[in-house]
C-alpha cells in the first residue's frame, strides 16, 4: 500500500487515502472531497505498452511538453527538482490579451520506484500541487494501468488559474493522460485544431469554453 503524499513542513497531512495506490478489495478508495481550496483528480488509462517503458517517458520531465497542455519548458535542476513553465491559453480572438502570461513553480520528487511509481510536489513559485502517478502491469499481459492523483490548493491562485490556463485543473490532468496514451502508443498525439465543422449552436459553443477546446494541442 502506498503512503500518503507529503506537503510542505508546515501544512497538515495528507489523508491516507490520498493515494492513487491504496486499494481496499480490489478497489481504488475514492480521492478525498474537495474543500478548503483544494481540487483533487485522479484519472486511469489503459495504455498498451510496457510499465518500465511509460515510468521512463513519464520521469523524462523536460520532455513533459511533448504531451502535457501548455506546458512550455521544463529544466532539469536537479536529481530529483525541475522548473516549469506555463503558457497563457489565449485564443485567436483575443490573441494578444494575456498571450505572453506565465505560471511558474518549482517541483521535487518525493517517492521514485523505477517501473512502478513517481510521486512529486511543488515546492515554490505560483502553483502549488502534490500528486503521483502508478503504472501498474495490466492482466494477461494487455499493457499498463497507469493511474494519476494530483491535488491543487486553488485558494487566491483560483482566478488566475483559470484566466491564464484557461481549463479546469480536473479536466487538464484527464487530457494530460489521454495525450500521454496517444503519444507513447502511437508516437503522435490526434488533433483536431484546424479541423473544418458545420456552425455551433450555443450549447456546442458552451462546451468548446468549458472543456477547453481552443487549448493548442501538445505537439507529441
Amino acid at each position: 500500500m502506498s503512503k500518503a503524499l507529503n506537503e510542505k513542513p508546515n501544512a497538515e497531512p495528507l489523508p491516507a487515502a490520498a493515494s492513487a495506490g491504496v486499494i481496499l478489495n480490489g478497489r481504488y478508495l475514492p480521492p478525498p472531497e474537495d474543500k478548503d481550496g483544494k481540487i483533487w483528480v485522479r484519472t486511469s488509462a489503459l495504455i498498451h505498452a510496457g510499465a518500465e517503458d511509460l515510468y521512463n517517458m513519464w520521469r523524462d520531465v523536460e520532455a513533459a511538453p511533448l504531451w502535457q497542455e501548455q506546458i512550455e519548458k521544463v529544466t532539469r535542476t536537479g536529481e530529483a527538482t525541475s522548473h516549469w513553465v506555463m503558457r497563457s491559453a489565449a485564443n485567436d480572438k483575443d490573441k494578444n490579451k494575456d498571450r505572453d502570461k506565465t505560471i511558474e513553480w518549482d517541483s521535487e520528487v518525493l517517492r521514485d520506484e523505477p517501473g512502478r511509481r513517481i510521486a512529486w510536489k511543488s515546492i515554490g513559485g505560483e502553483s502549488d500541487n502534490a500528486g503521483e502517478v502508478v503504472f501498474e502491469p495490466a492482466p494477461g499481459g494487455r499493457g499498463t494501468m497507469v493511474t494519476v492523483l494530483q491535488e491543487f490548493r486553488m485558494r487566491k491562485l483560483a482566478s488566475a488559474w483559470e484566466t491564464i490556463v484557461g481549463r479546469n485543473p480536473k479536466q487538464a490532468v484527464i487530457e494530460n493522460l489521454r495525450h500521454f496514451k496517444a503519444l507513447a502508443e502511437t508516437g503522435e498525439i490526434p488533433r483536431t485544431q484546424g479541423q473544418p465543422h458545420g456552425p455551433r449552436g450555443m450549447i456546442a459553443g458552451i462546451k468548446k469554453s468549458m472543456y477547453g477546446e481552443e487549448i493548442p494541442t501538445p505537439p507529441g
